[in-house]
């Protein structure tokens, strides 16, 4: 059996693991990086083949063609246009070559900094010591150091198991038409992406939750401009609801809901999106010395290191926010580290986009986490209703908020809720970064027409100089 000896080892090409690959060569360690692929993607993992990307590129085409329909009945940009149609799986061809071009860059990206790429399944044999089982044959990596990047899988319900109509979101991203009637089971952000994108490519969406409200992570002011706009799109939003299986002719989802009766609802596929959870299986973890969270995640500390000396560990598999920009940053801080860096990973500014209808985006604290931290806070928001660039692009529903100390102006927390506002993450990240005050904000001169003055108005409001309301 053929053996590799390696500086670094990562394990799994997802976001976390191919960052870090590439920065440890940038850095000049010799590195492996094994990518098993299959069924959630090969080099960039999850988030490029099945996740962030393809889903990111189906909300666009889904928005263009609810676009289409909008002129075709009403014209209200005075253009008319003859009733849409969709080739889906055209749509689903040009997805996938938005993909292929991504998944072959990062390809490139390893080769050009001298990562070497082995294909296939990675079990860990020991904390220094992996077998890869490759097309030629197995081979045996012993490395250094080690970087697990395994990610995370969908979770399936006790009564909802993968498979024939019940769909977890890689399967939703490669339909091959778009389903007449779409039952959602979760309403994170994971489940109304989808939820959204279907309802506009003309399918009868119902989304149930088992909370009291959709989106229950993100704070209710931001949360009901996307509610209103699940009831424009027709989708039915049933709250206080759990999914308990399907009809014994398989045809139709069964929902228990708070109150009243169990309801049956018709739908060609059911889409369970109810979370996320750390991949831990099928890599040989059980056979290191790991300490797991009471919620089954790897722990880890500022350094993203491991119980095990010269073990780290990054990305979905570390816990929440799973999010593939803090694998990311987690992946060059190891990298960094492994060369003889002192870095720490501060994972307190953290850009979390929902990309909904509207979209939502936020970063530090909400204005009710801030006051439980015992914090006296100003607050204030400013409405795209009175920014004249959202205006131009028919985008006028949601505002900015602000959210700072009291006593020194400090920026505590930054969010938004309106189309587009994704595009706004990183100034309100940046600004928490440097740990911008109210003044500097208000101070530095913004671009007209913008979405981002309503960044400026939002914080000028809250020194109480408000220019535009």
């Amino acid at each position: 059996m053929a053996e590799i000896a390696a500086k670094v080892l990562v394990v799994g090409g997802g976001p976390g693991g191919y960052v870090t690959a590439i920065r440890a060569g940038q850095l000049g360690l010799d590195v492996l990086l094994a990518e098993q692929g299959g069924r959630d993607g090969g080099l960039g993992g999850t988030c490029l083949n099945v996740g962030c990307i393809p889903s990111k590129a189906l909300i666009h085409a889904a928005e263009a063609f609810h676009h289409a329909t909008e002129q075709a009945q009403s014209a209200p940009l005075g253009i008319t246009v003859d009733k849409p149609r969709i080739d889906f799986p055209r749509t689903i061809e040009w997805k996938d070559g938005v993909v292929g071009r991504l998944t072959g860059g990062v390809g490139t990206l390893l080769k050009r900094h001298g990562v070497k790429i082995l294909q296939g399944h990675a079990e860990m044999l020991d904390g220094k010591s992996c077998r890869v089982e490759t097309d030629t044959g197995p081979q045996i990596v012993r490395a250094e150091h080690v970087v697990l990047a395994t990610g995370s899988v969908a979770m399936a319900l006790p009564g909802l198991p993968f498979g024939g109509k019940v769909i977890s979101s890689t399967e939703a991203l490669s339909l091959a038409a778009v389903p007449e009637r779409l039952a959602v089971v979760g309403a994170g952000y994971i489940g109304l992406e989808l939820g959204i994108a279907y309802a506009k490519l003309g399918a009868k969406v119902t989304v149930i939750e088992a909370e009291t409200r959709i989106l229950p992570a993100y704070d209710a002011d931001l949360v009901r401009p996307v509610a209103r706009r699940l009831q424009a799109l027709g989708v039915e939003s049933l709250t206080g609801a759990r999914a308990a299986g399907l009809s014994d002719d398989g045809k139709s989802l069964l929902v228990d809901q708070e109150g009243a009766e169990r309801r049956t609802i018709v739908a060609d596929k059911v889409l369970v999106a109810t979370g996320r959870r750390a991949r831990l299986e099928g890599f040989g973890l059980e056979r290191l010395d790991l300490n797991l969270s009471s919620d089954r995640f790897v722990q880890i500390d500022e350094h993203c290191a491991t119980s095990m000396r010269n073990v780290w560990a990054v990305g979905d598999l570390t816990g929440e926010p799973m999010l593939a920009h803090r694998a990311m940053a987690q992946g060059v801080v190891v990298a960094e580290q492994i060369a003889g860096h002192r870095r720490v990973f501060e994972g307190n500014v953290i850009p979390a986009v929902c990309f909904t209808d509207p979209e939502i985006v936020t970063v530090g604290l909400s204005p009710e986490q801030a006051r439980k931290a015992g914090r006296e806070v100003l607050t204030a928001q400013f409405p795209f209703q009175a920014n004249g660039r959202a205006l131009t692009l028919r985008a006028d529903e949601g505002f900015v908020r602000m959210t700072a100390r009291a006593d020194n102006h400090l920026v505590l927390g930054i969010a938004a809720v309106g189309p587009g506002v994704s595009e706004l993450s990183a100034a309100f990240g940046l600004a928490l970064e440097m740990g911008a005050r109210l003044e500097d904000i208000a101070g530095t001169i913004h671009a007209h027409p913008t979405l981002g003055e309503a960044f400026h108005e939002a914080s000028l409001r809250a020194l109480g100089e408000a220019l535009h309301i």
